[in-house]
């Protein structure tokens, strides 16, 4: 087909939809919705998917952690994990001797509203319920760089050694209390005792609305076991160095804890090993199971879109048979008669395409300005997708009509009416 033909068929081919433009809009809705829900989807999905990478990297790429209880795990817990015993401060201090491939190792614990306990933290008129209480060691800081002082300083190991009543805070925490006032060097009352704000966190408001550093406040672990001997949740985070590999520094972590704890050689760890990748595994999992929900809401659009093309083209074939008996009189090949209709048909579904593709671009913008903490992001390859998938469609359900109107009899065809 030459480029003059191509040009002639798709002018045939747009008259003929602007002839019944009802129809033609009622056909292309499948395949409207199809691609609309694949567009928005994967958009939020690959900007949420950044999002969440970052996150692991804030978190720290070679950061691990060490918990009683699995992190992810939803419903009453198997008594066996139930019955572990509690894990100790005092293994930070073994692991840093015992690891040569571990480079930070620190031991924290925590206290807040998802645990059912409550704190509060008052200046003057001004009070903050709701907060996250952490007692960590001076080395939390190097191994986890979300938390990063953006004023004051951090915990020292003389804060830790003498367990001095100092507290650093998120900023939102700071915000509340103290305004456009310098937070550092004041005191504050927090669950009834009294300590110096030394430093303030960089601002972090957390993922999907839950808590992220601006709801921590921060103290040292000896202070905080001091205050709190009834918390006993003890968790670790230690970083690999940096030459190091870090199947082996988790090789050698599990190793010394197994040791330490004295678990038997043949019976299963009585503690967990995250990775730093667990938030993006879980997340995986999660838009895996979206991701199929939307390939069956769109195949099901688009499926009923191409049905409704290959019916509004098979009535086309036959509205129009009279006209295909002249064309072919007068010269028309089976391939020109195939090639325009199946034209007609891939105008019809692109059209559906790009306007699909329009609205969930205008879905994701409005999903990324009304709720900044879902990122949607529309890439070129959705883009491309979805035109692919518009013109597949078109081919797929337009080729029947198509070679049913070459095939048919010149001689039948002028004298039809």
């Amino acid at each position: 087909m030459t480029r003059r033909q191509a040009y002639e068929n798709l002018m045939v081919a747009f008259d003929t939809l602007r002839s019944h433009k009802v129809r033609s809009g009622l056909t292309i809705l499948g395949i409207v919705i199809g691609i609309t829900s694949v567009i928005s989807v994967a958009a939020i999905i690959d900007g949420l998917n950044r999002y969440i990478q970052q996150r692991v990297e804030s978190i720290g790429s070679r950061t691990y952690f060490i918990s009683r209880i699995p992190f992810a795990m939803f419903g009453r817990m198997p008594e066996r994990i139930r019955l572990r015993k509690y894990l100790a401060p005092e293994y930070a201090e073994f692991l840093r001797e015992s690891c040569p491939s571990v480079g930070y190792v620190t031991s924290f614990i925590t206290r807040g509203f998802m645990f059912g306990e409550t704190n509060y933290i008052q200046f003057a008129g001004e009070r903050v319920e709701r907060f996250i209480l952490r007692g960590v060691e001076p080395e939390y800081a190097d191994a986890i760089p979300l938390f990063n002082v953006s004023q004051g300083r951090f915990i020292s190991r003389f804060d830790e050694d003498h367990a001095r009543p100092v507290i650093v805070i998120g900023s939102a925490i700071a915000d509340s209390l103290f305004g456009r006032r310098d937070p550092v060097g004041r005191s504050v009352r927090m669950n009834g005792k009294q300590y110096e704000v030394i430093g303030v966190f960089d601002p972090d408001p957390g993922m999907f609305g839950g808590p992220g550093v601006d709801q921590f406040a921060i103290i040292p672990l000896s202070l905080f076991r001091k205050h709190y001997p009834e918390s006993k949740e003890v968790m670790f985070a230690f970083s690999v160095k940096p030459a190091a590999n870090p199947q082996r520094a988790k090789d050698e972590v599990e190793e010394a804890l197994r040791r330490r704890r004295h678990v038997k050689h043949n019976a299963e760890n009585d503690f967990e090993i995250i990775s730093p990748d667990f938030l993006s595994d879980l997340w995986s999992q999660l838009t895996g199971a979206l991701a199929v929900l939307t390939g069956i809401i769109s195949s099901i659009g688009l499926l009923v879109g191409g049905i409704g093309v290959m019916n509004i083209m098979l009535i086309s074939v036959t509205e129009r048979t009279a006209e295909i008996g002249v064309r072919k009189a007068i010269g028309a090949r089976k391939v020109d008669i195939r090639l325009q209709f199946l034209m007609e048909a891939v105008t019809l579904t692109l059209i559906g395409g790009v306007l699909g593709i329009l609205i969930g671009a205008v879905i994701s913008f409005l999903v990324r300005t009304w709720v900044p903490s879902i990122p949607a992001d529309l890439s070129l390859v959705w883009i491309a997708l979805g035109v692919t998938m518009s013109a597949a469609v078109g081919i797929f359900f337009g080729y029947f009509p198509a070679n049913r109107a070459a095939n048919l009899d010149p001689i039948v065809c002028l004298r039809y009416e």
